[in-house]
């Protein structure tokens, strides 16, 4: 049995995105931050919404969560904060390991809903997590396949 890994706050940096050249989902978010350390904006300790798994010192996987006001809430009832996980993602020799689920349970230890978006056929993942998928409202959820999770006392409106 594989002890649990230890899922950390990854620090905004030119180290940090240097390891996320790595992943493939390597797109917008990474270049805004380097754009902002390129100019001050941030610093080391700013609230980074990554989360990630280092293994022998090499990031091997990652996740973003942004919180999002609960004036912005389509999806839970009562209407509150809550998360949006994107970049789910481990590197390819450490998949079938469990560091997803490890990235998913320490999102989930903040107490409040998560929407994430199920993408490349992940959906057995989500549904193996507990989350659920919601009934699709072209509205809201403009062509994206959104999964749900709901702790104890939350709805779906």
């Amino acid at each position: 049995m594989m002890k649990t890994p230890k899922v950390e706050r990854l620090k905004i940096n030119y180290k940090t995105l240097e390891e996320f050249q790595k992943f493939r989902e390597y797109g917008l978010q990474e270049l805004s931050m380097l754009e902002d350390l390129q100019s001050n904006i941030i610093e080391n300790d700013s609230n980074s919404p990554f989360y990630g798994i280092y293994l022998d010192g090499q990031l091997i996987a990652r996740i973003s969560l942004y919180r999002i006001d609960a004036k912005y809430d389509r999806y839970f009832k009562p209407a509150q904060d809550y998360y949006e996980l994107w970049k789910l993602e481990v590197l390819p020799q450490y998949r079938e390991q469990d560091y997803g689920t490890a990235l998913v349970n320490h999102a989930k230890s903040f107490g409040l809903p998560i929407k994430t978006n199920a993408r490349c056929r992940s959906n057995d993942f989500w549904l193996k997590m507990g989350f659920q998928p919601v009934n699709y409202d072209p509205v809201r959820d403009r062509g994206e396949n959104p999964f749900v999770w709901l702790p104890p006392g939350v709805q779906l409106q």
